[in-house]
């Protein structure tokens, strides 16, 4: 098993920053890749960034340029840093990790969800 704590969420204006912090612990050979998910209101749960353990990165067409995820592989904590924020950026952030699985299928392990909020 693989525990994560998220942290960083909160409330923002539009073109503020936010800077997400997700720690796992646990069973950590059993994580390659790390990244990041969000649902919006009334949106079903889409892929936000994803690292490999190699650094490779993949970002949702509508964040890239705007967010960057990084990873710690000592501290096996993922971060992102989202920047110029919108108010579509609004949701609940999940924090995942897993070994093996393409990020288009919802897979491994889970964090509990960080709300970020981004007012007009």
């Amino acid at each position: 098993q693989v525990q994560l704590v998220e942290s960083g969420g909160g409330l923002v204006q539009a073109g503020g920053s936010l800077r997400l912090s997700c720690a796992a612990s646990g069973s950590i050979s059993s994580i390659d890749a790390m990244g990041w998910y969000r649902r919006g209101p009334g949106k079903q749960r889409e892929l936000v960034a994803g690292i490999t353990s190699g650094g490779w990165t993949n970002y949702a067409n509508s964040v890239k340029g705007r967010f960057t995820i990084s990873r710690d592989n000592a501290k096996n904590t993922v971060y992102l840093q989202m920047n110029s924020l919108k108010p579509e950026d609004t949701g609940v952030y999940y924090c995942n990790v897993r070994r093996g699985s393409p990020w288009a299928i919802e897979a491994g392990y889970w964090g509990q969800g960080t709300q970020v909020t981004v007012s007009s």
